[in-house]
């Protein structure tokens, strides 16, 4: 790569959420649950065939880097979700964009709770269960598709609580065994820009790593009170980021790729974290989250690196990841996920000061990820991602308990944890009472520092 004058704007890459956005109207439709069919043989094909468990926008886009794949072709040949709607919409929009690459008959679309155990068993060796939908059932579904025989990739994040996290780690290690293959959708590990910037710090180019520092700094929206014709459990799950038991929370299931940043940029994970957060005063937020986040994680030698984020509108914005040697500094990430990527002089992160740019990737980063998943699949090469994505998801969930419980979390103790969200959540069913209930005001419990438990 060579130096290069610095380009006025960073390059941005469209999320994979963005896709049912401009892909057709929703399809409106009751949730009936599907039937068990037979496995599906594609006769003198060499077609990888693919599962989609949860059909939401991150999933439907997830689809179309594989379908886009230079290492095709693949075939989407069945599709699961808890909600029949999301399913239909995802299925039109794949369905207009792709052709006969989709073949997902009625018969082979699932709805409710059980839909990924049959997904799943239609699916033949080979084959790739592409799990995203929502983190507190990944570790199951991850297990039994480890149980079946079957290569998985799996969106982040990728376990609301520490037992969660373990659980990935253990079907890892017997997917190992198994010879699977599994991606975890921690996409920015397949940046190119980053992996030179990595090859330079690991060389010294940058000196000793002193500090790393991340933001991610834009407005959410609230939660608004539950209409009461919509189910309590259905809510919650549909709006997942909302909640803790669904999701981790809006800050461990976003920030978990800066996380991820800040471990690979320290080639290590961290031995503590401690940080603060809150509301503001006049919140009308009726979900779990806070709106601001300041996390510092200790690595073993001292080492600090934070993550600074903030939820409010009309304030200044940030989605950038910088790490400080001793030599220089340097960036690693621009907004949303940019591989904006480049050295400076000394330690000004400014756009003045650069001494070495990165050039655009050839590809994004979500195909980078595809491409290599199916490399593996079908050269046999070793790719499994599940010790290191439950490993970044451990080190989240060690600096999202340190401000929702208000002390320092180590992580030893968060490895240890036995504490759950959702203990019964591999046995929920339609008819299940959510873990969690809301006020007379409509409002759910959010955690006060001080009185709160998650570790």
């Amino acid at each position: 790569m060579k130096t290069k004058t610095p380009s006025s704007q960073p390059t941005s890459q469209p999320t994979r959420r963005e896709f049912l956005q401009w892909s057709g109207k929703a399809v409106a439709a009751t949730a009936l649950a599907g039937v068990a069919v037979p496995h599906v043989h594609a006769a003198g094909s060499n077609a990888i065939n693919l599962a989609l468990i949860g059909c939401g926008g991150r999933g439907s886009g997830a689809v179309v880097n594989a379908l886009e794949s230079a290492n095709g072709p693949a075939k989407l040949v069945v599709m699961a979700d808890l909600f029949e709607d999301r399913l239909k919409r995802s299925h039109k929009a794949l369905k207009d964009k792709f052709g006969d690459n989709v073949d997902v008959p009625a018969d082979r679309q699932f709805i409710g709770f059980d839909a990924y155990k049959k997904a799943i068993d239609t699916l033949r060796p080979g084959d790739v269960a592409m799990l995203t939908g929502y983190a507190g059932f990944r570790p199951g579904q991850l297990e039994y598709a480890v149980e079946k025989g079957v290569n998985v990739f799996m969106e982040k994040s990728f376990a609301a609580d520490p037992p969660g996290c373990r659980r990935v780690i253990a079907a890892g290690e017997a997917a190992e065994k198994k010879g699977l293959k599994i991606a975890a959708g921690l996409m920015c590990r397949h940046s190119r820009n980053r992996q030179e910037l990595i090859r330079r710090i690991r060389e010294g180019e940058l000196g000793q790593i002193q500090l790393i520092r991340a933001y991610r700094m834009g407005a959410s929206g609230p939660l608004r009170p539950r209409p009461a014709d919509v189910k309590d459990l259905h809510y919650q799950i549909r709006n997942f980021t909302k909640f803790l038991w669904v999701s981790g929370g809006l800050w461990a299931e976003m920030d978990i790729h800066q996380i991820d940043e800040i471990c690979w940029l320290k080639g290590e994970y961290p031995v503590s974290a401690h940080g603060i957060g809150g509301r503001v005063a006049n919140s009308k937020d009726c979900s779990q989250n806070l709106d601001s986040f300041s996390v510092e994680w200790t690595f073993a030698d001292g080492t600090k690196a934070y993550d600074v984020v903030r939820y409010i509108p009309k304030c200044y914005e940030e989605f950038t990841t910088f790490v400080h040697g001793t030599k220089c500094a340097a960036q690693f990430s621009g907004p949303i996920h940019a591989s904006t990527v480049h050295t400076y002089k000394d330690q000004r992160c400014t756009p003045d000061n650069i001494a070495w740019e990165a050039e655009k990737e050839p590809i994004t980063i979500y195909q980078a990820e595809w491409d290599a998943l199916f490399d593996a699949i079908r050269n046999n090469k070793p790719h499994n991602e599940a010790k290191r994505a439950a490993m970044t998801n451990l080190a989240d969930i060690m600096g999202r308990a340190a401000v929702h419980m208000g002390r320092v979390i180590t992580w030893d103790e968060a490895m240890k944890s036995d504490f759950k969200f959702c203990p019964n959540i591999d046995s929920l069913t339609d008819d299940s009472e959510p873990p969690v209930k809301a006020d007379a005001n409509g409002c759910y419990p959010v955690p006060i520092p001080g009185q709160w438990t998650e570790i």
